[in-house]
């Protein structure tokens, strides 16, 4: 008989991951400069192993600059106390802002026709976020991910595979 108080706590593959990340489009982007860190959330698009999303010009910006820059993205699945899964990708950040789309027309054309999938209006005049004009993408270098379902206590609950406080 399962317990549903004891979680079961294992590892996600990068394909498990990378399936979390396709289907979902709201995470938390976290930066870090000096002795700050700081933790935004913001939609996106997966694609080919890179996220695509927007922003505006702010505290973000004025950290990663125009160039790669490190940064880590949470996404989660949370169905339950018990029930959940995460996925975390550290990666390089890369901006695109409007006035450079002449520059890097490729990837700027692919990152709006990919958010255009999330919202059509993306750079339109009918835009309902026209303020954040700064496209971005994030390189998902190292994607790890976690899943906590409900059932027996693990035999051996030190294994921080097996076990954990969800």
């Amino acid at each position: 008989m399962s317990d549903p108080t004891h979680p079961h706590v294992r590892a996600l593959d990068r394909e498990a991951c990378v399936a979390i990340l396709a289907r979902n489009h709201v995470g938390r982007i976290a930066y870090a400069w000096r002795n700050h860190v700081d933790i935004e959330p913001l939609h996106y698009v997966y694609h080919d192993g890179w996220l695509y999303g927007r922003t505006s010009h702010g505290a973000k910006l004025e950290v990663t600059g125009n160039a790669w820059w490190p940064v880590a993205f949470e996404v989660d699945e949370i169905e339950g106390l018990f029930a959940w899964r995460s996925v975390v990708v550290h990666g390089g950040f890369y901006t695109l802002r409007e006035d450079e789309r002449g520059q890097h027309p490729e990837e700027w054309n692919q990152g709006v026709a990919l958010l255009r999938r999330l919202i059509p209006e993306t750079f339109t005049p009918d835009d309902p976020a026209a303020f954040r004009t700064v496209l971005f993408r994030m390189a998902v270098q190292e994607a790890t991910g976690r899943e906590a379902t409900p059932g027996d206590a693990p035999s051996n609950p030190t294994k921080p595979e097996t076990t954990g406080d969800g």
